[in-house]
């Protein structure tokens, strides 16, 4: 054993390896124990499992400390590691009981049962981030016995931890992989003791969390096959620099021809801007890794890492502009002000990557203090997200909470839904508000629509915001400007028994919103009604009034031309004609059989522009 656990590569002592591997076997064990343990209250029901602000906090932390823990040893004098699990483990207390206490008394699942003893999935993937950051940050400054290291230790220790979690991940997977094959195997001779046993979570939990802790034990000890596997992975992605490099220029030399509009239409440019810079981030650095290769990068890299680096900045200004201009119309939501975190953090890597392309002495030698200095800004950004000086939700709501006071947003159109599944506490407490209010011309609505959403218990199901007569005319506007909907159309009992087709959700919800055409489609002389959702994935719906004075589904637009913004702005401008079908129908005993005609959408949507 001793032989497959020391090398020349540590530092470590014989025996103090064989201490640290069989800590670090004791640490997974009890790992998976808690989390058995926990799970097994959850499942029965005990008190644990009705005790969130122990339960969610103990989730989190048996989750995240051990592997803190099981990577500092060894790296660490006990004291230290110590003292480092219990500040970790404050932190994890800390914003876990935040997290509990922003959802007690929010929102319940999508179905309808509750799920406080989880912590929620911002916190899961966010804090995960934090915690890899700080650890990190941690363990060099711990191997250097100073609070700030050096660039190269801060390097070596990010990229040996995140390969050592990626590979002990990896093999956690074969092991139930193998297990899995064995219990297979067993069954062919009706043998399925194996099979009971990985069917039971008593056993299941504690052997994979020891596993991981095996794998993360291993990677330890041969820190050289890490840094090969480092080193290869960095010179495969620098190579793709080059491309990203020359498909980011291409992109920012189109703008001034193809102007930021069809930026906009997407309604998604912050999200696919953020992406590209992260992109870029992560290329430049697997090009500089920790800038000892130098003169060693071949011509072309060099090149397109300081092209790379200098197009963060124009990217990074884009990405603020677009949401900005969603903020301006829609206020601020949840995702937005991560979006707007993420940007603090950007701009700062932008700025400082423009200051290291420019900068003076060897290449791009000033990228290091520029990530030190940003993976501390990123600490504290998710620092403040994560809890009430910053909270996502708390700033949604106060923000949509004015701009319903200013006016900015009327009753009719504010989203109560928002509010009662995003908006989490705050949310529910503004909803309590508003179903209060008493002052306003729009009080009324207010307090219907307010204690509406709070009946809510299920973010799929709108039968509490069910539309009306009155919600669809004030949600659905009728275009050529000026006409109205048939009375007809408006009494309709949509969604009933009758199946009617894809429907639109705004004549079902009484929240969601929509834009209607009137068009006579097939020469009959009455309009049939064109109703188009601008909302992801929602077809233009084609509706027409039967002899009974019923509406049925007659036809529907292209789910790739739903997200068409120049198709939505012709049909309102009067920029259309009606013509004639170019396929026939084919008629077989009396029943007509329809073709449906292909085509590009994606390039007729372009030809609208």
């Amino acid at each position: 054993m001793l032989d497959h656990t020391t090398t020349g590569d540590t530092a470590l002592g014989t025996e103090v390896t064989r201490r640290v591997m069989l800590l670090r076997l004791a640490a997974g064990l009890l790992q998976g124990l808690l989390l058995y343990g926990l799970y097994y209250s959850s499942k029965n029901n005990l008190w644990l499992a009705g005790q969130p602000y122990l339960m969610v906090p103990l989730v989190f932390a048996g989750s995240l400390a051990p592997v803190l823990v099981v990577s500092a040893m060894g790296h660490m004098a006990p004291r230290t590691v110590l003292s480092w699990a219990l500040l970790a483990l404050a932190l994890m207390w800390m914003l876990a009981t935040h997290d509990v206490w922003r959802n007690m008394g929010g929102t319940p699942s999508a179905y309808g049962l509750p799920r406080t003893w989880l912590p929620s999935g911002y916190l899961c993937v966010f804090g995960a981030g934090f915690f890899f950051i700080a650890h990190a940050l941690t363990l060099a400054g711990a191997q250097e016995g100073r609070l700030v290291a050096r660039y190269t230790t801060y390097f070596e220790m990010a990229w040996k931890l995140l390969i050592q979690l990626k590979f002990s991940g990896l093999f956690a997977l074969a092991l139930w992989l193998v297990l899995w094959l064995g219990s297979s195997l067993f069954m062919l001779v009706n043998l399925a003791f194996l099979k009971h046993l990985l069917d039971e979570s008593w056993f299941v939990v504690p052997v994979m969390s020891t596993a991981f802790s095996w794998a993360m034990h291993i990677t330890d000890v041969r820190p050289a096959i890490v840094r090969g596997i480092r080193t290869l992975l960095l010179v495969l992605m620098s190579w793709i620099l080059p491309l990203a490099a020359l498909l980011m220029t291409g992109f920012l030399c189109s703008l001034p021809f193809t102007g930021l509009q069809a930026l906009w239409a997407t309604r998604h440019a912050t999200a696919v801007l953020l992406s590209a810079v992260a992109v870029l981030l992560v290329l430049i650095n697997a090009a500089w890794q920790n800038g000892e290769a130098g003169e060693g990068v071949a011509s072309i890299i060099r090149a397109s890492a300081r092209a790379a680096s200098v197009l963060l900045l124009p990217l990074t200004v884009i990405a603020i502009y677009s949401l900005g201009l969603r903020v301006s119309e829609y206020g601020w939501s949840t995702d937005r002000v991560i979006a707007a975190a993420c940007l603090v953090v950007a701009t700062c890597y932008a700025a400082g990557y423009i200051w290291a392309a420019y900068g003076q002495g060897g290449w791009l030698d000033l990228i290091a203090p520029v990530n030190v200095v940003a993976a501390f800004l990123m600490l504290a950004v998710l620092l403040a997200l994560f809890t009430p000086v910053a909270d996502p939700a708390r700033v949604a709501v106060s923000d949509q909470m004015a701009r319903l006071a200013k006016g900015r947003v009327s009753a009719d159109k504010f989203d109560f839904h928002y509010l009662r599944f995003d908006g989490v506490r705050y949310g529910q407490e503004a909803l309590e508000q508003l179903s209060r209010t008493t002052t306003g011309a729009d009080a009324a609505l207010l307090r219907e629509r307010a204690t509406a959403a709070r009946k809510e218990t299920n973010r799929w199901d709108h039968t509490a915001r069910q539309a009306t007569p009155a919600t669809i005319g004030a949600n659905v506007q009728v275009w050529p400007a000026g006409a109205k909907l048939p009375e007809s159309f408006l009494r309709q009992q949509w969604g009933g028994a009758e199946p009617f087709g894809p429907l639109p959700r705004c004549l079902t919800d009484g929240a969601s919103h929509c834009d209607a055409f009137l068009l006579d489609m097939n020469g009959d002389g009455k309009q049939e009604v064109l109703v188009y959702s601008s909302a992801p994935g929602l077809p233009g719906v084609l509706l027409t009034e039967q002899a009974e004075g019923k509406w049925q589904v007659m036809g529907t637009m292209s789910y790739a031309l739903s997200q068409c913004e120049p198709l939505l702005n012709k049909l309102k401008a009067g920029q259309y004609t009606l013509v004639p079908a170019q396929l026939r129908d084919i008629e077989i005993a009396g029943l007509r059989i329809p073709l449906e005609r292909r085509i590009d959408n994606q390039v007729r949507c372009d030809a609208l522009k």
